[in-house]
């Protein structure tokens, strides 16, 4: 891929991450556990590991979105160091978006076929944390798309190169 192309894509994935971290900052920061929980006393652990992986992914959005930063302001542009950049955010924010570590939520694959949202909850949970997860899974979605391809040609430069 031409230097324009792998910059103008980080550009775009470094904007994205900028709204992603808004929306997870103004949520964390309103929202505590018991107010997440109220109503729903009986889940608390559920919720607890809701909220650490929504913290986990803003961190490395914002890790990432340094990284993109810096890449940008780079003369002149290092494509590798780029495509790198894309590769791990494609692996620890797209990636944990849909299918995070601690089990919180999951991705209903099927879901792609029927026009619905795809993440799914394992038990009920307040209005609020649904929309949120439901407002960032378009744009997640789109991403995962266009970045899938650093995802295996990454993966082949590292076997070609053994």
């Amino acid at each position: 891929m031409g230097n324009t192309l792998v910059e103008s894509q980080l550009q775009d994935v470094k904007n994205f991450l900028g709204q992603t971290i808004t929306h997870l900052e103004e949520f964390l920061n309103e929202t505590t556990l018991s107010h997440l929980a109220k109503g729903y006393e009986e889940d608390e652990e559920y919720y607890k590991r809701i909220l650490s992986n929504l913290r986990k992914l803003l961190v490395y959005s914002e890790e990432t979105s340094e990284s993109c930063t810096i890449i940008l302001n780079s003369e002149p542009f290092q494509k590798a160091a780029a495509e790198k950049t894309l590769y791990r955010i494609f692996h620890q924010c797209i990636e944990e978006f849909f299918s995070p570590k601690n089990d919180a939520w999951y991705e209903d694959s099927r879901s792609a076929y029927t026009g619905k949202n795809s993440i799914k909850f394992y038990k009920p949970v307040p209005e609020l944390l649904g929309k949120l997860l439901k407002g960032l899974e378009g744009e997640f979605q789109r991403l995962r798309e266009e970045l899938e391809f650093y995802e295996t040609d990454y993966r082949t430069k590292m076997i070609q190169s053994k």
